[in-house]
């Protein structure tokens, strides 16, 4: 099956056949919250089967972050665990990657965008590969001034 499309590692990471990989909210029409995972029932306003999926930016800020130096067996530490507040909405969690993991050389509020990789060499049982997403920071330099 090395032919076989990757597995998204989470259910909210969508794969179409025609085009790339994307993060899908929810979104409730009544009051325009949005958040990761299928719901009839926003639990912002209450309103019921006003939630619609939306497509969520690459793109948004890094809110919070933790630098992990002990995890399971098998997992290369340290890691980068993030908060990412998505632009136009959504806030997701996962790795920053391409930064050194060191308080100095990570900002607040630091512009990154999603980018999608293999699921760090993980397979399910019948050695199928999985797709995840990653954070990492955009350069402030680049179209800016």
């Amino acid at each position: 099956m090395s032919d076989a499309k990757p597995l998204p590692v989470v259910d909210y990471l969508k794969l179409p056949d025609d085009g790339d990989p994307y993060l899908e909210g929810q979104k409730c029409s009544n009051c325009d919250a949005i958040y990761l995972g299928e719901r009839t029932v926003c639990s912002k306003c209450g309103a019921r089967d006003t939630i619609e999926a939306v497509k969520l930016s690459n793109q948004g800020k890094l809110y919070v972050y933790s630098i992990v130096y002990r995890s399971f067996p098998g997992i290369e530490v340290p890691y980068i665990s993030a908060i990412v507040d998505l632009d136009g909405g959504g806030t997701v969690k996962g790795n920053l990657i391409n930064v050194d993991p060191a308080p100095e050389n990570i900002e607040f509020d630091m512009p990154v965008e999603v980018v999608y990789r293999d699921a760090l060499g993980r397979k399910d049982k019948d050695g199928n590969s999985y797709l995840s997403y990653f954070f990492q920071p955009i350069s402030s330099k680049l179209g800016t001034s």
